[in-house]
């Protein structure tokens, strides 16, 4: 299952958006099924940050988006 998109972040403020994430990767990189987890600057675009993630399966997706970052 791969999951691929990107956001629109505020002028100026993607790189910070981009730092802010490394928590939530960290705990995707953690959690079962997970094969790949990023958060990633655009190269050409300032205001641009690019998601990528890949799993194992839908159901380590589910379970991942059920207790993702942001909840305890």
């Amino acid at each position: 299952m791969i999951v691929a998109g990107s956001l629109r972040i505020a002028p100026g403020r993607r790189d910070e958006f981009v730092a802010a994430s490394s928590p939530a990767v960290v705990q995707a990189r953690a959690t079962p099924g997970c094969l790949d987890f990023v958060v990633a600057a655009d190269p050409v675009d300032p205001d641009r940050a690019v998601v990528f993630e890949r799993w194992d399966s839908v159901d380590a997706l589910k379970a991942f988006r059920g207790a993702g970052p942001g909840r305890t």
